[in-house]
């Protein structure tokens, strides 16, 4: 979205696609988990009275569309890019089959994940997490637009701290919205580590893959 109150803003894809590309060069299996809160949020729109699973549905639907234009961005930087998508469009993209998902990321291509987890309740970070323990990832990487996780929402808290390395436990009793609680138990039952760091600085993948300290750890 960008800058914008609405939609997709074709410079934010390409920078995004060039630092994927980038770690994509350095021989790391990627796969990107999307959401769709740029075009329709179900949880939004079920609050103002619309069916819940109607509403998610709709906005499974929308993150098929960020998928689409982060494969088009992506392969303009000349990433091989599969989009997946956990409801069956086979006009547009391959229904998810875990063993090809893997297949597809040994032979160095990107797979873009949508349509959530193909069930309405479930939000596209418990989506991230569950297709991360699927492919067997080493680490989940929570782009945002902040540079961690902090005590308070930083954007109306100046004076909120960030923590560099936080527990699972403390990120549920605390209610930090790092990730739902339902990712946030999902990856602490299956030792997944989250890195929380800000998507929109350029070359920020590339460092947090690297090891190096940007954003907030979440471990046991």
């Amino acid at each position: 979205m960008g800058s914008q109150s609405y939609g997709i803003d074709p410079a934010v894809a390409t920078q995004i696609a060039k630092d994927v590309g980038e770690i994509q060069g350095m021989g790391i299996e990627t796969a990107i988990v999307i959401g769709g809160g740029n075009i329709f949020r179900g949880v939004a729109a079920s609050a103002r009275g619309m069916d819940r699973a109607t509403a998610d549905y709709m906005g499974m639907l929308a993150t098929v569309i960020n998928a689409l234009a982060l494969q088009d961005a992506l392969e303009q930087q000349g990433v091989v890019t599969r989009v997946v998508t956990a409801i069956e469009m086979r006009a547009v993209a391959e229904p998810f089959v875990r063993r090809r998902a893997i297949r597809h990321l040994e032979k160095g291509r990107v797979v873009v994940f949508g349509a959530g987890t193909g069930n309405p309740y479930f939000s596209t970070d418990t989506a991230a997490a569950l297709r991360a323990m699927e492919i067997k990832a080493d680490v989940i990487l929570k782009g945002t637009k902040v540079d961690g996780i902090y005590n308070a929402d930083p954007m109306h808290h100046p004076d909120a701290s960030r923590y560099d390395r936080i527990s699972y436990l403390q990120v549920l009793e605390q209610g930090l919205k790092v990730m739902d609680a339902t990712a946030i138990s999902l990856c602490m039952d299956n030792k997944l580590p989250i890195v929380v760091f800000n998507l929109r600085t350029p070359g920020n993948i590339k460092r947090a893959v690297s090891g190096e300290p940007i954003g907030s750890l979440v471990m046991a």
